[in-house]
């Protein structure tokens, strides 16, 4: 494998356009925008039929790069900066980019030689005015590119960089300006829609627009010496790239501090080198009067990247670049800045975190032509841009009349409190599976892979979307017999999972189940029967928690005769006793308790079950579900504390008329504890509830919805606090600070000397239940050195044989769905079986990809499966991701799904695919991989094979390191089917791409 890429050749690139389109696609653009070329904006004397496109980085690169881009809906392209570093002279570490949330990068300028780049972009001229006329996508003369150089001037004006920007402004006389259009004269017959006037009026007139890009540090003098140079010398129109280091380090510290960005770490180094606010504004005056003087447009472009400190591994570099969704408010504040400072008279150029949900506000203030990469790493990739060229074919062209500098302060201020970009209370977790991605059908739902029992999600969203709310409820009940409960207060981690996370939030699963379990409920109770008693033995589950009805929900389903005993006088255990009522009602329980009755459980309840070995002289096995139910304790050194779960239990059998007084404290920081705290702000007489905890929100182990909920219900937190003592009404805590990152991304902390003191009438300590070693001790059954029973990983069953442990009773306090999981398992490895089954039907390729590169929130007035993705039918991740088309999806015979290949000439190792990728793996270096030759795979370690004659069909294939010599069409053991099926699909179907 190596990182340089090798440019297609312009008949091979517009081979691939001319094929690949028959069957729908342009460089993997399913989805073209179809521009109105009555209506333009205009900038430089040129057209543009809509006023953005990508920005000078990775997305204009390759001519590939560039015709996806246009495909989409680009019209302005800010061409990936020049300079006089460049190819292999040029250090770039790789991996490069990081862009899961905000995003991070460590690239700067072309990774070719400029003269490939050069040729790069007149390529790409030729292809997009081809494809512009030959689809139907808008005018010929409906875009522009605008040209990026740097860094400094001796590098600018050097030959082979004045050559480069003299022939993007004339390239008549280059040879590759004459190779592209003697390949369009030469194959006129291929084409439908462009004539040979249409090819011989392509102008040669590249760009007449250069964006400066300058390094941090540059001196002001430096930045007006190269500027003058660009509009006296080369009489191009400029525009300064500006850096976000103008705002001052105070102030961009404390916006990013204030949006939650406080870990991302920079010092005030690169402020003070960097040009200088007051000496930026009397140098844009005197270039923009210059520039008028010489009839050209000057103006900025807001902003460069951000450079901030690598403190997490995140790139293997020192420094990294900042941009995406934390970048808008630095660059949105810059514009502000200097649109007030201009009156609105100097023309803004923009990127720094534009996105659909943004971009209509930027240019409606009169920042436009917007660039942007971020938005486009993400999946849905390229095809993002079509949804945002919507938005302006809805709308009028508009002629520049200056930057509205109310509406750009507007934007800073709304930016502040937007979900859109102020960082989440907690970080997303990783939603990668702990398993290699495999050469063939790779894709996988990664909701249904973080589910603990692994529910066929997709198909219940599919159902529930189409109204079948009886057959979702089926499909549900098939692995899970509690959709009330965990449709209400699952802590639903396959939500967390969704690759919708990506796009703007998560589908809302768990509303959808709750949709389904309602819709469906009746019809499903009235044909429900119980299950035929197969099986001579008898089952006991103890304890009427989620564990214990499951246990016995999957037992009677396997045909056992099963009794469950439950010490309160409802089943429901902690759901019903302890979790408030405002989180979940008694019906949701009452209805999964008449599922898990319909199978034929008998249900006993009041009845506490002492004696294991009383109840095996009646009945064959035994399944324990009795919670954690041995309190937490926390001591302080003076003051009693009151316990969580008595006091959640006492505030639900009293309806909230607990005695607390006034002041309340929760010390604690899990989901147990917001419920403590949100249930005490509730309570009767109760005016203030504060919640100590030793670190900060982002470091609480609770969901981030249990979070945000009890920030809203107007809980305190009282953070980097640890609890001392209680005394005359105060909780007396030692101030914390926060340390360095371990190796899990989690801060330690540091004890100062520092008292604070907090409000106090009551104390409740949640700090952890555990499970009842007393009671498991009594019963024989053998603990480990945590007092928790030894089991059976694989069947749960205890040291006693026929005795089993599951839910909260086994490891301590878990969720729901684990409990579920549990008593699933123990059922199952009772009875002997699996008790479900796997269901899955493909979704409909057209409606999947209508969703995709498409933003839209939840609207609860419709079925959120409504922007499901289906992943485990159409996943495509790091194909949309990648900025190169480096992934590649395709379609084998005789495969149901579709195949991703690696084409290793493409690729330039940014590593973006892996950070999208739902394996544990990186698709750039593990999916089967395409060669452009043997010597390409000899420098490479990937599997993958290379095309030696197509027309015999003979190639190279390297499999778990052996080298192998195969034939298409014909039998070898050693080339798995699927593997052999890509290989022939590629020789025979995509052949464009060898």
């Amino acid at each position: 494998m190596s990182d340089i890429m090798t440019p297609i050749p312009f008949g091979k690139l517009m081979n691939w356009i001319l094929e690949e389109h028959k069957a729908g696609a342009v460089f993997g653009i399913k989805r073209p925008f179809i521009a109105d070329p009555e209506k333009n904006y205009e900038i430089f004397g040129r057209k543009l039929e809509t006023p953005f496109g990508p920005a000078a980085g990775p997305h204009t690169q390759l001519a590939q790069n560039i015709v996806a881009s246009y495909a989409a809906g680009s019209r302005f392209f800010e061409l990936k900066t020049v300079q006089k570093l460049d190819g292999e002279d040029l250090p770039v570490s790789k991996p490069c980019i990081k862009a899961d949330d905000e995003c991070y990068n460590c690239e700067w300028s072309t990774e070719l030689y400029v003269p490939q780049a050069f040729d790069e972009y007149v390529k790409a001229w030729f292809a997009c005015k081809v494809i512009a006329k030959e689809y139907g996508l808008g005018a010929m003369d409906g875009f522009q590119f605008n040209m990026s150089v740097g860094y400094d001037l001796e590098g600018i004006k050097l030959e082979k960089i004045d050559k480069f920007i003299e022939g993007m402004k004339d390239a008549s006389e280059t040879p590759v300006f004459n190779e592209c259009r003697q390949w369009l004269l030469d194959n006129m017959d291929r084409f439908e829609k462009v004539t040979k006037e249409d090819v011989e009026s392509i102008s040669p007139n590249v760009s007449n627009c250069i964006t400066l890009s300058t390094l941090h540090g540059c001196p002001p003098q430096e930045i007006e010496r190269i500027a003058r140079h660009l509009i006296e010398e080369k009489h191009v129109h400029t525009f300064i790239k500006c850096n976000p280091t103008l705002l001052g380090y105070e102030y961009a510290r404390k916006l990013m501090d204030d949006m939650g960005y406080d870990y991302v770490a920079f010092g005030d180094f690169h402020f003070k080198d960097d040009l200088q606010y007051e000496d930026a504004i009397p140098m844009l005056k005197r270039l923009q009067a210059l520039a008028d003087e010489k009839g050209l447009e000057f103006g900025v472009k807001i902003t460069n990247t951000f450079p901030v400190d690598v403190k997490q591994n995140e790139l293997p570099s020192e420094e990294m670049y900042m941009s995406g969704k934390s970048l808008y408010p630095l660059s949105m504040s810059v514009a502000m800045l200097l649109a007030k400072e201009f009156d609105g008279k100097l023309r803004i150029s923009y990127s720094g975190g534009a996105d659909y949900f943004n971009i209509e506000d930027i240019v409606d203030a009169g920042i436009w032509p917007v660039t942007m990469a971020t938005t486009m790493l993400k999946p849905g990739g390229y095809q993002r841009l079509e949804q945002i060229g919507q938005i302006f074919a809805k709308k009028d062209a508009v002629s520049f009349t200056g930057v509205d500098a109310a509406k750009a302060a507007a934007l800073v201020e709304a930016v502040k409190t937007d979900k859109h970009h102020v960082k989440a209370v907690k970080p997303l977790p990783s939603r990668k599976i702990n398993r290699p991605v495999p050469l063939t059908d790779c894709f996988i739902a990664p909701c249904q892979e973080g589910c603990p029992i692994h529910q066929d999600i997709t198909r219940y969203l599919q159902l529930a979307g189409e109204g079948k709310y009886e057959e979702a409820l089926k499909v549900i009940l098939n692995k899970n017999p509690l959709p009330f409960i965990t449709g209400t207060i699952c802590a639903h981690n396959c939500m967390s999972k969704c690759t919708r996370n990506f796009y703007e939030e998560s589908v809302n699963i768990r509303r959808t189940k709750l949709e389904a379990a309602e819709g469906g409920f009746e019809a499903v109770m009235a044909e429900l029967k119980k299950p035929e008693i197969t099986s001579d033995k008898k089952a006991a589950v103890v304890g009427g928690g989620p564990a214990g009805l499951a246990a016995a929900f999957f037992l009677a389903k396997g045909g056992m005769k099963v009794t469950l005993f439950e010490k309160e006088e409802k089943m429901g255990g902690v759901v019903r006793n302890v979790i408030p009522g405002f989180r979940i009602p008694d019906g949701a329980i009452d209805n999964d308790v008449k599922l898990v009755e319909a199978m034929g459980v008998e249900l006993v309840n009041g009845r506490e079950i002492q004696s294991v070995e009383e109840l095996k002289k009646e009945y064959d096995y035994v399944v324990l579900a009795v919670g954690a139910s041995e309190k937490g304790v926390l001591t302080l050194e003076s003051g009693e504390t009151m316990n969580a779960i008595d006091f959640l239990a006492a505030f639900k059998a009293t309806g909230g008329k607990v005695e607390l007084g006034k002041n309340v404290v929760v010390i604690g920081g899990g989901n147990t504890a917001m419920d403590t705290a949100r249930a005490a702000k509730r309570n009767e007489g109760v005016e203030k509830v504060s919640l100590v905890y030793r670190r900060t929100r982002r470091y609480m182990p609770a969901d981030e919805e249990e979070l945000v909920m009890a920030v809203e219900d107007g809980v305190d937190f009282a953070e980097l606090l640890a609890p001392v003592k209680l005394e005359n009404g105060f909780l007396y805590c030692k101030k914390m600070v926060l340390g360095d990152m371990d190796a899990s991304g989690r801060r330690g902390v540091v004890e100062t000397d520092e008292v604070v003191t907090v409000p106090a009438d009551t104390v409740i300590a949640a700090v952890g239940e555990k499970v009842p070693g007393a009671f498991y001790e009594a019963n024989g059954i053998a603990l480990d050195s945590r007092r928790r029973p030894q089991v059976n990983q694989e069947t749960l069953e205890t040291s006693v044989k026929g005795v089993y442990a599951a839910g909260d009773g086994l490891y301590g306090p878990a969720t729901v769905v684990e409990g579920i999981r549990d008593g699933k398992k123990a059922a199952e490895a009772i009875i002997g079986r699996d008790l479900s089954e796997d269901i899955f039907m493909q979704a409909d390729a057209e409606t999947v990809y209508g969703r995709k590169g498409r933003l839209a929130e939840e609207d609860k007035a419709v079925s959120d499966s409504s922007r499901c993705l289906s992943c485990s039918s159409y996943c495509e991740n790091c194909v949309e991701v990648c900025p190169n088309r480096a992934n590649v999806a395709l379609k084998a015979e005789g495969m149901d799904k579709h195949q991703i290949i690696h084409v290793d000439y493409m690729c330039n190792e940014c590593g973006n695919c892996k950070s999208f990728c739902p394996w544990d793996s990186a698709p750039y270096l593990d999916k089967f991989t395409l060669f452009a030759n043997e010597a390409d795979m000899e420098n490479s370690k990937n599997q993958g094979f290379t095309v030696l004659d197509r027309a015999a069909g003979t190639c190279k294939v390297r499999l778990a390191g052996r080298v192998i010599d195969y034939t298409i069409g014909t039998a070898n053991e050693d080339v798995p089917e699927g593997i052999a099926k890509i290989m022939a699909a590629v020789v025979k179907d995509y052949a464009y791409m060898l």
